[in-house]
């Protein structure tokens, strides 16, 4: 990549950092992104299931088509970088750098069009509300498969922890589906100093938490993976009353389809039987959110080719992680694959979804070249 085309999208990274918004709200930045594919002269459709963007690079006789995708909506998080670009909306943060994936995809767009050495379609999805609000499922919903076709799909995620720049690939599952889970215990009001005329949610509650643990450790077979986690209890309104309602709010993680109805049923199992001992009952609502990540294996070696190609360091030797990527929801309507891009050191509070955290600009050029090469790859494939 040209050193100016590199500054030119490390500013507009920044300046997407520097204005985050949240899922369901990605209207600025839609506009933005807009406005540069108008820069580059690249036709695209906007209001795609919401404030998605699809833009299509066409050229050459082929009929063959490909889709990259980025995500463009940042967390509610108070970032603390102290950055010069540091976000100016307060309490939202670019945390998880679906920042730099939507600059990385306007930079592929870049690059393709400097290079004449392809010929087919790439459809270049820009998703809002990725962060657990149904982004792909929405654009699905909006027709993208059959208004923008695309044979395949690739897209991919900064990783810190991992060299800035390697590229990983994994042949089947990436990353974990995921589900929000809600338990809400009703008991009975009361005095804190006579717990016998109540009936204890905050106490239940506590006791809930430790046996939804069993559901994993003594309901999976521990050859398989599930994680199960509670993030947050809500209840109680004076430090002297026993509350009659506690909420619990978390989420679990799981590769297959019959782990996750077994843990599905766990959760159900415990949390009614954790409510029926303290005299108590249990509303459970558990909300599928993202679909597990499973490459497809032929589409990960155009991943992998691609990668080395551009010179780029390879690892093909990570495992999944159990964090979740509504991008499965594409690779279940068309093979493709979800690479992860180092983003270099991540001690600090450098990780993802931390208030210090912040994309790598450097890694802008391979991102690029891994997604506009991997496009041609996926076009010149049987």
């Amino acid at each position: 990549m040209k050193q100016a085309l590199h500054e030119r999208l490390i500013g507009w990274r920044r300046h997407l950092h520097a204005h985050p918004e949240l899922s369901l709200h990605e209207h600025a930045t839609a506009r933005f992104v807009a406005a540069r594919l108008e820069e580059l002269g690249i036709p695209h459709v906007t209001g795609v299931g919401g404030a998605g963007i699809v833009a299509t690079l066409a050229r050459g006789p082929s009929n063959r088509s490909v889709g990259l995708r980025a995500d463009m909506d940042a967390l509610p998080i108070t970032e603390t970088t102290g950055l010069a670009h540091a976000s100016r909306n307060p309490g939202v943060m670019h945390a998880c750098g679906h920042d730099g994936h939507t600059v990385s995809l306007l930079g592929a767009a870049a690059l393709l069009l400097a290079d004449p050495n392809w010929s087919g379609t790439v459809q270049l999805v820009f998703q809002p509300a990725e962060e657990g609000y149904g982004g792909a499922l929405s654009m699905l919903a909006d027709g993208l498969l059959e208004r923008f076709p695309m044979e395949r799909i690739f897209g991919y995620h900064n990783w810190p922890g991992l060299a800035a720049g390697t590229v990983a690939i994994h042949d089947g599952p990436c990353m974990a589906g995921g589900a929000r889970v809600s338990i809400t215990l009703h008991g009975l009001a009361g005095h804190a100093a006579m717990p016998h005329l109540t009936r204890d949610t905050m106490v239940a509650a506590g006791h809930l938490i430790v046996a939804l643990q069993s559901v994993v450790s003594r309901n999976i077979d521990p050859l398989e993976t599930a994680v199960i986690s509670i993030g947050m209890v809500e209840g109680g309104v004076a430090a002297n009353q026993i509350c009659d309602v506690v909420t619990l709010r978390g989420t679990h993680r799981t590769f297959k389809p019959e782990v996750r109805d077994a843990v599905d049923a766990g959760i159900r199992r415990v949390a009614d039987g954790i409510a029926a001992t303290f005299g108590m009952t249990a509303e459970v609502e558990i909300t599928p959110g993202m679909g597990p990540v499973v490459n497809d294996p032929a589409c990960a070696a155009m991943v992998a080719d691609a990668a080395g190609e551009a010179g780029l360091t390879l690892r093909r030797d990570l495992p999944p992680t159990m964090a979740s990527e509504d991008f499965g929801w594409y690779l279940s309507r068309r093979p493709g694959a979800f690479m992860w891009i180092g983003n270099g050191a991540g001690d600090g509070g450098r990780g993802l979804h931390n208030p210090n955290y912040d994309f790598n600009d450097a890694i802008l050029p391979a991102a690029a070249a891994a997604l506009a090469g991997t496009a041609k790859r996926a076009l010149l494939a049987a």
